[in-house]
């Protein structure tokens, strides 16, 4: 199969780790309104959608508390325990050198993802870095991959893969006619609905591929995929 003419990236879990600290800030959240931490395995369930689609839910009507409680929090310490996943950085310096359009589409917030990116000295990777808030609807609409693409003149289509651990991910680019393709074993329950066209263990196992030529999927099997996904 011929390279994708761009690439989508999902950000914590799939290029970065920085769960301790999102898990850490909106349990300093649920205890302030006295409600019982998350476990790791609750957690890992639910922190999928971003915080304006997620928190009216579990705080209710005073969840723009609960916002600037776990902003505070996640402000003080995100930086500090960020750190890139195995082979993160080689695939992004891969496709970069192969001329592949790079950009991001996370849950996020945007000025946070941003910092990340500019922390661990990848910005230039990225045509976009598009967080929660930033476009209109957040993962998986389809909005942030419009306009992740948008500075590469690129429309969402069969030549453009997404790249994430979860099934939110893999959500967002059957909705958006993407390549879903799974980083990890894959976090949420959502994968029957939303298949992953392949899959890699982590991005140092995808880099190899990518580097060898050795990615081998039909570019018509994604596109019947998610015809039939969306008929059903």
């Amino acid at each position: 199969m011929p390279l994708p003419r761009a690439v989508l990236y999902d950000w914590d879990n799939t290029l970065v780790d920085n769960w301790g600290t999102v898990r850490a800030a909106l349990n300093h959240a649920l205890v302030s309104f006295g409600k019982a931490p998350w476990s790791e395995e609750e957690a890992r369930e639910r922190i999928k959608q971003s915080l304006r689609d997620s928190f009216p839910r579990i705080f209710g009507e005073r969840w723009t508390d609960a916002r600037d409680l776990f902003y505070g929090y996640f402000a003080d310490h995100h930086l500090e325990h960020l750190r890139p996943l195995p082979g993160a950085e080689s695939l992004l310096r891969t496709f970069a050198g192969l001329g592949v359009y790079q950009a991001v589409v996370s849950n996020k917030t945007g000025r946070f993802l941003r910092a990340e990116a500019d922390r661990l000295g990848w910005t230039g990777y990225f045509g976009r870095l598009v967080g929660a808030q930033d476009a209109e609807f957040d993962k998986p609409h389809a909005a942030p991959v419009r306009m992740a693409l948008e500075p590469a003149g690129i429309a969402p289509g069969p030549e453009v893969w997404f790249l994430g651990d979860a099934d939110i991910d893999m959500e967002c680019a059957h909705g958006a006619g993407l390549v879903p393709v799974l980083i990890g074993s894959g976090e949420g329950s959502g994968f029957g609905r939303f298949p992953p066209a392949h899959r890699h263990a982590d991005c140092e196992s995808l880099c190899g591929l990518v580097g060898r030529g050795g990615i081998t999927i039909s570019v018509q099997s994604v596109v019947e995929t998610v015809a039939m996904q969306s008929r059903s």
